[in-house]
């Protein structure tokens, strides 16, 4: 399939895409915010940086867009492959997963708790909300 945008305009419309403060990371932070809940912001000295942290609760939430950290979930449309250069995109995808497992695990053995939240969850918000209220009200074992 061939590319509908030239070059440069392509370039400039992957240059928007950021790595914080995303759409589906403000929403999830905004519900968070009115379910009461206060929390830290990409802590620099966790692996992976992670998305929102709640340190006296020792838990960690993860916002993922499902195309850049290759969903799993088989009735997820967000995470569809990509249909060109797939030479370029799929071992940069595959490190992201990659990437993302190792940061998991590190910060599993440091004793936090984690929540990943796929950007194709925020669309039921109220099951989202009961997923984070379990998620941040259950002691760790």
């Amino acid at each position: 399939m061939v590319d509908t945008l030239g070059k440069a305009a392509r370039s400039e419309r992957m240059s928007r895409i950021r790595a914080k403060d995303t759409g589906p990371e403000m929403a999830v932070r905004r519900l968070i915010h009115g379910m009461g809940y206060r929390y830290r912001l990409h802590k620099k000295k966790l692996p992976g940086r992670p998305d929102i942290v709640f340190g006296k609760r020792r838990k960690i939430i993860f916002v993922h867009g499902c195309f850049w950290h290759r969903h799993s979930d088989s009735a997820c449309k967000l995470s569809r492959a990509p249909k060109s250069r797939l030479e370029f995109w799929m071992p940069k995808l595959e490190g992201n997963v990659a990437r993302d497992a190792g940061n998991e695990e590190a910060l599993r053995s440091m004793g936090w708790d984690i929540l990943v939240i796929w950007e194709c969850q925020l669309k039921d918000e109220a099951s989202l909300k009961l997923e984070i209220e379990s998620f941040l009200n259950h002691e760790i074992d």
